[in-house]
């Protein structure tokens, strides 16, 4: 097992250290579209990286591997997943609009599926050409 230390005799290179970790860092393009299909899927876990200090906008992102045929379909970096991530203050709000809107999606989906009848539709269908 491996530890890292920190020197804690430069103040000034731990309060840089602590403003980069508090702004948080932007996926790039490609990363940042996987993490949002995710986030529609409700595939990850966000949360803010520090609630109590209003100075620090920065999020904390974990990414979950999709399961069944999402998982078959969507292509994704492996870097990404299992990991925990800081992103900056935009892309973290960006990230929980998709996810909200995809849980309101399918919430709809599911809901429109609990009234339909299938029934009526598969056996009782006008006759054709009479």
């Amino acid at each position: 097992m491996t530890t890292k230390n920190i020197s804690v005799t430069d103040v000034g290179a731990l309060r840089n250290e602590l403003r980069k970790y508090q702004r948080g860092r932007k996926l790039d393009i490609p990363q940042f579209n996987q993490a949002a299909r995710l986030a529609w899927l409700g595939r990850i876990v966000l949360s803010p990286l520090d609630p109590e200090d209003p100075q620090c906008r920065a999020w904390l992102l974990h990414l979950e591997r999709p399961e069944g045929l999402a998982g078959e379909i969507l292509q994704l970096d492996e870097e990404l997943l299992g990991r925990i991530h800081v992103l900056d203050a935009e892309q973290g709000a960006r990230l929980a609009e998709i996810l909200r809107e995809g849980v309101q999606a399918r919430a709809r989906e599911l809901a429109a599926l609990e009234q339909r009848d299938f029934y009526l539709a598969q056996f009782f269908r006008p006759e054709q050409g009479a």
